[in-house]
């Protein structure tokens, strides 16, 4: 394909390929997103493929076989969708493949076992699914609609279209002048506004000439999150376009990608999309004839969940050890080489081509003051659909659960929900009547704190999420159920804090130490009723004290627990009992006998050979012998083994 040389011949390109397709030709869509591919998506997509061949279809009969990114309905992969039938099928193994050939491409006919079905309701198409009926898809529109390898296709979907508009009808200051009214802010977890943070960069560079530098941010760690994931495997053009537009503004003519060591199908996507976009013309030098050079390089995060701070990635990308430097100066003042530096998150990024091509208004429309936009979750845990959600903003957190989520599986109740990562808080699922004045106040010239009485009703956006004591964070959302102990959850996210923090500071390095030593002995049944009081003082001490973010939210885990759940700490100190049935020093194993129907399997899986019994008949446990793994509650078909 020839490098296209102006904005004119960018959009014929677009148009030739749209008019080459031909709109009745199937296209069959298999989701290759991690959760797919660990449910053997590779082998769907090769059974399509083969069966495909085998049969010989000709002519329109032949479809087009597409590996995307994430459908985003994690729980029921592997995902198949068919077009222009516009069929949805669920939980697809290979050998089912041969069926919806024969069945529905072929004959037209659809295969009912294989449509997601829920309450009886069985549903044909994702449209009318409300786990897809209910989201309002932006960043992720094209995100398992397009083969991402392929430019053609994020051309044909739009792909380069807001870039060349800001190259071509408007002045860098234009750009930075939507992009500050449009309200959007950063989705990393800051949520600091993105225009400010440009404006002020672009002054530093017009009083002191020289390079400025931008940096996409996709050193994703959060344990359960994989927003950024799913926008550089499933559609890395639309992060390219957002920082190219972004150089263009601030006249930058390099760019880093810095992408954790961990994610190498986003690094192998970007790589191949950077290339692409080199060999068109859309990256290098005289960019469609405009005169603006512009490159980017990708560079591999170590794994050190610190470099997620933008002065830690500017000390890793300088070749220095990632650790967090005093601010100010701000990486926008000074930062890769002493120079000004704008470093976005990827889907902060991603959010620029649609500024641009539909206006500020239009993107303000979509959230609620101060809280523009929609916003990508990972919703995971105790809940039925698993998966990547995006929501306008302000969306209620009862709506994003129960209705897209499905609620919790089971007759479990909804204890609470872990929003924003590590450093996010555990807010429960009721707020029980707490007093205006207890509310955390939102910052300055921002929306006024309001009571909340249940959190269902909690909208979500950053200052919201900020009057309960947690984040919004990068987009992670926990769901847990009475079966999860929260002095336990606020120790695990701890415990991960502890081990990610650089050390460079005492307040991180000892505080979180300490902090970890009285949850551990919480989790025992020791301690007592002060040490809850001196334990939160230390969390504020740390959250006051800490150089960078990780230390500054690390304690929110803890602070809300205890402010929502002292009651379950004090069960843990007081009676030495975890309400949970979790902390393995203060429960024990038995068997019900009336319940118990002596199949054995509980023995046959017991790694301590503690449990015993005759086939048939009731069986118990020797509790001084049990290591309280769970292994037979796990594998009791009738629910007789209960923890105590």
């Amino acid at each position: 394909m020839e490098r296209i040389k102006s904005a004119a011949q960018l959009a014929g390109l677009q148009k030739k390929l749209l008019k080459a397709q031909d709109p009745k030709r199937p296209v069959v869509r298999v989701c290759l997103g991690p959760g797919c591919l660990a449910q053997g998506a590779a082998m769907v997509s090769q059974a399509f493929k083969s069966t495909i061949k085998a049969k010989k279809l000709r002519a329109k009969v032949q479809p087009l076989i597409k590996e995307t990114g994430c459908h985003g309905f994690c729980s029921q992969g592997t995902l198949v969708s068919l077009s222009p039938a516009d069929l949805f099928y669920v939980r697809v193994k290979p050998e089912d493949v041969e069926e919806i050939v024969e069945a529905s491409l072929v004959k037209g006919q659809v295969v009912e076992r294989l449509l997601y079905s829920d309450n009886g309701a069985r549903y044909k198409s994702a449209a009318e699914i409300p786990f897809y009926k209910m989201q309002q898809k932006i960043i992720l529109k094209n995100v398992g609609i397009i083969d991402p390898l392929k430019i053609d296709d994020a051309l044909m979907a739009g792909a380069y279209q807001s870039f060349a508009k800001a190259l071509t009808q408007m002045s860098p200051e234009d750009i930075i002048n939507t992009v500050s009214l449009s309200g959007l802010r950063g989705r990393g977890g800051g949520g600091f506004p993105t225009g400010r943070k440009w404006r002020r960069a672009a002054d530093i560079a017009r009083e002191n000439p020289g390079p400025v530098y931008i940096i996409g941010n996709g050193e994703e760690g959060d344990p359960g999150a994989f927003m950024d994931r799913a926008i550089m495997e499933g559609d890395p053009h639309a992060v390219l376009e957002g920082m190219i537009i972004g150089a263009y503004a601030l006249g930058a003519n390099k760019g880093f990608l810095y992408v954790r060591h961990e994610y190498p199908i986003a690094i192998r996507h970007l790589s191949i999309a950077i290339e692409q976009a080199r060999s068109l013309g859309l990256l290098g030098q005289n960019i469609l004839g405009t005169g603006f050079d512009f490159d980017l390089q990708i560079n591999r995060g170590a794994g050190a969940y610190v470099c997620g701070e933008e002065t830690a990635i500017i000390a890793s990308l300088e070749g220095r050890v990632g650790e967090p430097i005093t601010r100010p100066p701000y990486p926008a003042q000074q930062g890769l080489w002493n120079r000004p530096t704008i470093i976005n998150n990827v889907e902060t990024w991603a959010n620029v081509p649609h500024i641009i091509d539909k206006g500020a208004k239009w993107y303000t429309d979509l959230g609620v003051p101060y809280s523009t936009g929609t916003k990508i979750f990972s919703l995971v845990g105790k809940v039925k659909n698993s998966g990547l959600v995006e929501v306008p903003m302000g969306v209620t957190l009862g709506r994003i659960v129960e209705e897209i989520g499905g609620g919790v599986p089971g007759q479990e109740r909804f204890k609470a929900v872990q929003t924003g990562g590590p450093s996010g808080g555990i807010i429960p699922y009721e707020f029980k009547d707490l007093p205006p004045a207890d509310m955390k106040p939102a910052r300055v010239g921002l929306s006024a704190p309001v009571p909340i009485s249940e959190l269902k009703k909690l909208p979500v956006d950053f200052d919201s999420m900020a009057q309960t004591g947690s984040i919004m964070g990068g987009g992670g959302m926990i769901v847990m159920d009475n079966r999860d102990c929260v002095v336990d959850v606020a120790r695990y996210f701890l415990r991960f804090l502890q081990e990610e923090s650089c050390g460079k500071c005492l307040p991180c390095r000892l505080g979180l130490k300490g902090m970890q030593e009285f949850l551990d002995k919480f989790s025992r049944g020791q301690g007592s009723v002060e040490d809850i009081d001196e334990l939160k003082s230390l969390a504020q001490a740390v959250g006051d004290g800490s150089l960078c973010g990780l230390g500054g939210t690390a304690p929110n885990p803890v602070l809300t627990s205890i402010r929502y759940f002292r009651d379950e700490y004090l069960a843990h100190i007081k009676d030495h009992k975890c309400p949970a049935g979790v902390c393995k020093d203060l429960i024990i194993y038995r068997v019900d006998p009336k319940t118990c129907n002596g199949c054995t399997l509980c023995v046959r899986n017991c790694p301590q050979d503690c449990i015993s019994g005759r086939k048939k008949k009731p069986h118990t446990i020797n509790n001084a012998a049990c290591i309280r793994c769970g292994a037979c509650m796990d594998v009791c078909p009738v629910g007789a083994v209960i923890v105590e």
